[in-house]
């Protein structure tokens, strides 16, 4: 018989990969475009990609992986994942988002 995990228990987060940062959803601009807030301190007009569009719903104020475009990255980025509430607060925790707090409030 297994344990029983708690509801608040986190198993599994997606963490940033080399090339993908954290960011805060500002706002959202229509057709699959937003502006994105980053932790490296940029401002980014990401897109969600065609694979993605269907799936990925975004919301102003959540906290999303963007992978900046190889050509212009500090412009423009594919958001690639979106973190629920209790994993962005998870994130907020350990640490990852501090620098987004540096430019605004969160």
């Amino acid at each position: 018989m297994k344990p029983q995990q708690s509801s608040e228990e986190i198993e599994r987060i997606r963490l940033p990969r080399e090339g993908q940062v954290l960011g805060l959803l500002e706002s959202r601009l229509g057709g699959s475009r937003c502006d994105v807030r980053c932790v490296d301190g940029n401002t980014r007009n990401c897109r969600i990609p065609g694979r993605l569009k269907r799936r990925l719903w975004v919301r102003e104020g959540d906290i999303v992986l963007v992978e900046p475009w190889e050509f212009g990255g500090d412009e423009k980025g594919d958001i690639i994942f979106s973190y629920k509430k209790n994993h962005a607060a998870w994130l907020k925790k350990k640490g990852y988002l501090d620098r987004l707090d540096d430019f605004d409030d969160f």
